[in-house]
């Protein structure tokens, strides 16, 4: 099978509604490594019950259709699919619990060349099921390694974030338990890439790798502990394009480049000096 343009860009992807629990926002938090010093009370917040805050990221896992690009025909080669880029645009305050519906669509499909494999951009509207106003939006690009030389139309992704050219204001170490990725796929990504030695290998890694949204996660943490003093509600929006797989077990490097309302933000994996995520931004509330 190939990508058939036409049908792949009019795909019908069903709503998802959704009830989260504040037992899964906590193991969100927890499966980003919050809650590992237990006397950090600005961390307590969102590991405990008691006065419970949701970390905005959480917006970037709701209301996921499951694994479509292979449950669905989409004659994608699903096995050599990574996650590319994630953009969450927060449009209030993620509660601690609620019932969600999410509205789905594919934007673009980008024939990159029969070497580069095709870019798929799909958007996310989350609303509140009850009142039905809008709590994010989810704006996803994965990269289809198999699939390039399939055609379409001639167009190009736009170009992300600079990072600036100077040394970082600030920056965070974070280790990850080699665990992680089995308990971060407890959020609802169950791409067996993150768990299958089988499927990782199929794809071409040694190993299960970390999944880029918990990279991700780790990376708009750090910036909210160092810039924001865990003040959920300064967040705007993250941004961030994966450059390199993460393995459980290495140590993440969050460097951060304080701008007025804009904090670049890169990820740097220390064991093997190479960059997780380049041109990160979060975006910060006027």
């Amino acid at each position: 099978m190939t990508i058939d343009y036409d049908k792949l860009i009019n795909l019908d992807i069903p709503d998802v509604r959704q009830t989260y629990t504040s037992r899964d926002t906590l193991l969100y938090a927890l499966s980003l490594g919050l809650g590992s010093d237990p006397l950090d009370e600005d961390e307590l917040p969102f590991v405990f019950e008691k006065d419970q805050r949701c970390l905005p990221t959480y917006g970037g896992t709701l209301t996921h259709p499951g694994f479509w690009l292979r449950d669905m025909d989409t004659g994608v080669d699903w096995v050599k699919v990574v996650h590319a880029e994630h953009r969450l645009i927060l449009h209030q305050s993620l509660p601690p619990a609620a019932t969600v519906i999410g509205s789905h669509r594919i934007t673009e499909v980008v024939d990159r060349g029969a070497d580069k494999g095709a870019a798929i951009v799909w958007e996310r509207k989350v609303r509140d099921a009850d009142s039905g106003s809008p709590l994010c939006t989810v704006i996803q690009t994965m990269l289809a390694r198999g699939d390039g030389g399939f055609g379409g139309p001639d167009v190009s992704l736009p170009s992300p974030p600079k990072t600036p050219d100077r040394a970082p204001d600030a920056y965070i170490d974070t280790p990850t338990p080699a665990s992680m990725a089995l308990l971060y796929r407890l959020n609802g990504d169950w791409n067996p890439l993150h768990a299958d030695p089988a499927v990782a290998g199929k794809a071409g890694f040694d190993r299960p790798i970390l999944h880029g949204l918990a990279t991700w996660g780790v990376a708009a943490t750090a910036v909210l502990k160092k810039v924001c003093g865990f003040d959920s509600e300064r967040i705007a929006s993250v941004y961030g394009r994966f450059t390199v797989p993460v393995y459980p077990g290495e140590t993440l490097r969050t460097h951060m480049w304080v701008e007025d309302k804009k904090v670049h933000y890169t990820v740097q994996v220390l064991e093997r000096d190479v960059p997780a995520i380049k041109n990160g931004l979060v975006e910060l509330c006027a």
